[in-house]
């Protein structure tokens, strides 16, 4: 909680949530944020409520711009900050999806001038957190774009990081769809399926390249969350046009355009 007003009492951007006060009782501690109307992206995302409904793919992107700014933001502030725990459920939206970083709990400064990372006690959210992290303590900037990628999948197959109701194999959403991202035939079945029609073969194909460049296993291969904001905006760029829905990933090439 210390950590939280420590960074967001001094952090203002439009994709982080504000923090408005604080109350105290004997010694609990209450921090007041902003009201976020649309409560969290991982609610969204994950009901199955057949009266509300899915976020569309538009609304989708427009969720990961924002938070790709907020992450940005953090990464080019004078003192770098690592987020450390991204996901779904600390993606807060507005009355109108715009979405806004909450949770600063975990956040850390970054490394000092000449150092590559900081060397830190293991925590997050498994199923987001980088693998170079998990197997060494080392936090990276670039750390925060593996859980970004991680999140760009669940917002492709509207599915959950990690969820231990899916069969053997399928429990990780990294280890069981990364290998179809590469992949034009297999790219339409990982798809969220309520979003159909509603997207350019095209904008599917970028998307999944995006998210492979996030999740490269060496961070100093991943892009800058500045990249990542900018390819986001060329993939919302591209409008669904009538031909598109006869969908063309049937065709027979199998990769991905470089």
């Amino acid at each position: 909680m210390q950590s939280e007003v420590n960074f967001l009492g001094r952090l203002s951007h439009p994709n982080l949530v504000k923090l408005l006060g604080y109350c105290t009782e004997d010694k609990e501690l209450l921090l007041v944020y902003e009201f976020m109307a649309r409560g969290s992206l991982e609610n969204h995302l994950f009901r199955r409520n057949p009266n509300i409904e899915p976020l569309s793919w538009e609304l989708r992107l427009k969720i990961a711009i924002g938070a790709a700014k907020g992450l940005a933001f953090l990464h080019t502030s004078d003192k770098k900050v690592i987020y450390r725990d991204f996901k779904a459920s600390n993606i807060l939206l507005d009355g109108n999806y715009n979405a806004k970083i909450s949770d600063f709990g975990l956040a850390k400064l970054g490394p000092s001038a000449g150092e590559s990372h900081v060397t830190t006690r293991v925590m997050g959210t498994y199923g987001y957190a980088a693998p170079e992290y998990i197997a060494t303590g080392h936090l990276y900037v670039k750390s925060d774009v593996y859980g970004f990628g991680v999140v760009l999948l669940e917002i492709m197959t509207g599915l959950r990081a990690l969820d231990t109701r899916r069969p053997n194999g399928q429990q990780n959403l990294v280890d069981w769809h990364k290998p179809s991202l590469s992949h034009k035939r297999k790219l339409k079945s990982i798809m969220d399926p309520r979003i159909e029609g509603q997207y350019s073969p095209k904008a599917a194909w970028q998307s999944a390249e995006l998210t492979l460049k996030c999740l490269e296993p060496d961070p100093r291969k991943r892009p800058s969350m500045k990249e990542v904001v900018e390819a986001l905006e060329r993939i919302e760029a591209l409008k669904v046009k009538r031909k598109d829905c006869r969908s063309i990933f049937s065709q027979s090439s199998t990769s991905l355009p470089a």
